[in-house]
């Protein structure tokens, strides 16, 4: 061999050579590795982390509990343009290569070559499909060999459709969402059958950084990454050029505020993950279960809707307050900084109450950047309720000016005006008289901000809205509607009272002598309930309303209970109301109606009292509907008349409420076929402020919601049960009359100590 033709020859030998070794420790690794890879039985038998859902009666969502937010969809039902959007930003040659990509992956080296440094990555769907289900994120050459021999695997496994899929709905996207179909879901607030190009390529963009190109988060970054991928589909034809134009132009709506389903219930939906946690503790989270509420949408809408309407109108008829709290504006250089965004995250929003950032402000106008990018001059009536606070006399931690953190809604117009979070709290809840399923339920102002349940948690004194119970107990003893009973004053002596002398008043000061029980209670005398428990006797009393579903203990033999000064839920007074409702029969409130299984399986069952079953009853029904004729003359001519004016219907029934010093503000009543419970008041108890009734703080929440639950429902008024005998314009008992009894203590009466009592409308 020449000498020239030698020199070339042993360098070529030596560089074979070093190849057959490197694939001969290749084979020899790859043979030892290949069989300890693990079982792709998670592919094949797919079975995702599904989160707990709690549905309403009509089917729609109201909440979700799971540490992964999926919505598992079939490759099928991904739209084309989802899949594309993916492949450009991620893997346009999915189709074509084995699992591992070695066109990218030269291409990827000499762009980083290039560039000086790993600027670019050749990761297949597959592969990334390989790391979420086996490996960690770990960058080390013994995990990026396992990657590898793992993608080859499952791509001698399963076909390409069924990787993609397993990807599609595998793939953390930020927010807790898992997959695509969540995420549509979660940032636009529809399913990803209806996305649009747009919207496609954002959702694209995610994968490769979800914190960074989150559009909640980072809504600059996420447009950016949103751009290139339009740009990746055009060049890859999978749009056309006026389709990327009018992609590019399209305003990205936000889904912003994340706890919003398609109901506003919360704290129904926090309900019943507590019922499916403790009847299926084990994976009650990732098994897909399914709870089926009692909740009507159309009416816990109107009852989210009137609270809130009710809590905002009574807040803004005791002033705004000032600034929420303030930002510092160092680093903000224009309107459209992207430091803005960043800071305006850490500001919660409530429900349509956004927060807004006051970029100037002046007594005639303030320029406001809203949560979410909307900049917005407010002026005129638009500021009027904060004035006093553009002062520069205002003081310096309250007053509005740059860097003031402020709330900002829209009115009856669909116009931007200031607000303020109230401090004041309430609840609402309605139920189905004949069985007493929950058909509303609000359980305060705002969930995000309150999670106590007001309706089932909170302990208040009722007021006057407890009085029907004592005239029914009083019905019971032998009263009729046109007894007569002195209106006068009453004074208890310091003997009686054990302590100080005890003057109870009427709520109005004003006494009209002798009237019937029925004006009485539409007028809601004070001194008339307190003289019925004084004949009645506290001790009776005090056992009687135990029917009706109250704790006994909670309401202390005294005279004081003629005036609602126990302590009472609003769960529990809408359990009493129904009771009139449905012409006395208890019935138990619940609110979750079934849970099914993943596959459909009913798991578990309501069933309870119903109306009409006469094993259930707790009340005769002459005494029913006697009490029923009294409580309506309250909603037609007495404190209540607004509720029939309004709803401009005469079969209603209820009663008011209103504690000393203004405290509680309360409306219970119903219609045959709903019941309801309204409460206004401070979690921590202090005076509501002047002339606060319920008739003005809770009626008209009361009066929101039924507008809705009764459209379309006929009037019906009860017949009279037999037993009933009629006495001018209403009945007394005809058989079985109790003795009627006089007008002193039928039994000896306690009264309480002046400081537990309270004189109530």
């Amino acid at each position: 061999m020449p000498p020239a033709l030698r020199l070339l020859a042993y360098p070529a030998i030596a560089l074979a050579g070093l190849i057959a070794i490197v694939l001969s420790i290749a084979v020899i690794v790859v043979a030892l590795a290949y069989p300890n890879l693990p079982s792709l039985e998670v592919l094949t038998d797919y079975r995702p982390k599904i989160p707990l859902r709690v549905y309403s009666a009509d089917g729609h969502l109201i909440g979700e509990f799971g540490e992964e937010r999926r919505a598992v969809v079939s490759i099928n039902d991904v739209p084309d343009i989802m899949k594309q959007a993916i492949l450009a930003a991620e893997d346009d040659r999915f189709y074509q290569h084995i699992g591992i990509d070695y066109a990218g992956i030269l291409r990827a080296a000499s762009s980083n070559l290039l560039s000086g440094g790993k600027k670019q990555g050749a990761s297949t769907i597959t592969q990334q499909v390989a790391r979420n289900f086996f490996l960690t994120t770990e960058k080390t050459y013994t995990r990026k060999l396992y990657e590898a021999l793992l993608s080859l695997k499952i791509e001698s496994s399963l076909n390409k459709d069924q990787i993609f899929e397993l990807y599609i709905n595998q793939i953390f996207l930020g927010q807790r969402a898992y997959g695509f179909g969540a995420a549509a879901q979660i940032y636009f607030g529809k399913p990803l059958q209806q996305i649009s190009i747009a919207e496609a390529a954002m959702l694209a963009g995610l994968p490769k950084a979800p914190s960074a190109y989150n559009p909640i988060a980072n809504p600059r970054r996420a447009k950016i990454r949103q751009q290139y991928v339009l740009r990746r589909m055009r060049e890859l034809s999978y749009i056309s050029d006026s389709q990327y134009e009018h992609a590019l132009k399209e305003p990205i709506v936000i889904k912003r505020e994340l706890t919003e389903y398609a109901v506003n219930a919360e704290f129904v939906a926090e309900m019943a993950r507590q019922i499916a946690a403790e009847r299926f503790p084990d994976d009650v989270y990732t098994r897909g279960m399914k709870v089926y509420t009692t909740l009507i949408k159309a009416e816990q809408e109107a009852a989210y809707h009137s609270l809130r309407k009710g809590v905002l109108d009574y807040d803004r008829r005791h002033g705004y307050r000032g600034a929420e709290s303030y930002l510092d504006m160092k680093d903000v250089q224009s309107e459209q900084d992207e430091h803005i965004d960043v800071m305006l995250q850490e500001v919660n929003d409530a429900g349509d109450l956004l927060p807004a950032l006051v970029l100037s402000a002046d007594s005639k106008q303030i320029r406001t950047y809203i949560k979410g990018g909307e900049l917005v001059t407010l002026s005129g009536d638009a500021i009027k309720f904060a004035a006093k606070m553009l002062d520069d006399k205002a003081p310096a931690n309250k007053r509005i000016k740059r860097g003031a953190i402020i709330r900002v809604n829209k009115d009856q117009n669909g116009k931007w005006q200031i607000s303020q979070l109230p401090e004041v709290e309430s609840a609402f809840v309605a139920v189905d008289p004949k069985d007493g399923a929950i058909r509303a339920l609000v359980g305060g102002f705002d969930f995000n901000r309150n999670k106590f349940n007001h309706v089932t948690q909170a302990w208040r004194q009722p007021g006057s809205s407890f009085k029907p119970f004592i005239y029914s107990a009083a019905l019971e003893k032998g009263f009729h509607p046109g007894s007569m009973i002195a209106d006068e004053p009453i004074v208890i002596s310091a003997g009686e009272t054990g302590s100080q002398a005890w003057q109870p008043k009427n709520y109005d000061g004003k006494y009209d002598g002798p009237m019937s029980m029925r004006t009485a209670l539409a007028k809601s005398k004070n001194m008339v309930s307190i003289r019925l428990l004084q004949a009645i006797g506290t001790q009776y009393a005090q056992d009687y309303v135990s029917r009706f579903g109250f704790d006994a203990d909670k309401h202390p033999p005294y005279l004081t209970m003629a005036l609602g000064a126990g302590s009472v839920t609003p769960w529990q007074m809408v359990t009493g109301y129904a009771i009139f409702a449905n012409g006395g029969f208890r019935v138990t409130p619940y609110a979750v109606r079934e849970i099914r299984d993943e596959k459909g399986r009913v798991l578990a069952q309501a069933s309870g009292p119903q109306a009409g079953d006469e094993s259930n009853r707790v009340l005769d029904p002459r005494n029913a509907f006697l009490s029923d004729t009294m409580m309506r003359d309250v909603t037609i001519s007495g404190t209540a008349a607004r509720t029939s004016s309004q709803l401009k219907r005469h079969d209603l029934a209820g009663k008011t409420g209103t504690t000393n010093e203004y405290v509680d503000a309360w409306f219970c009543g119903y219609q045959a076929t709903v019941a309801g419970c309204a409460w206004v008041g401070f979690d921590q108890p202090k005076n509501l402020g002047g002339r606060e009734t319920g008739g003005v703080a809770a009626m008209p929440i009361w009066i929101g919601y039924m507008a809705t639950a009764l459209k379309d429902v006929p009037q019906q008024l009860p017949t009279p049960p037999s037993g009933l005998s009629p006495l001018g314009s209403s009945y007394v008992y005809s058989e079985n009359q109790p003795t009627t009894p006089a007008a002193s203590a039928v039994e000896e009466t306690a009264v309480a100590p002046p400081d537990q009592q309270t004189p109530l409308d």
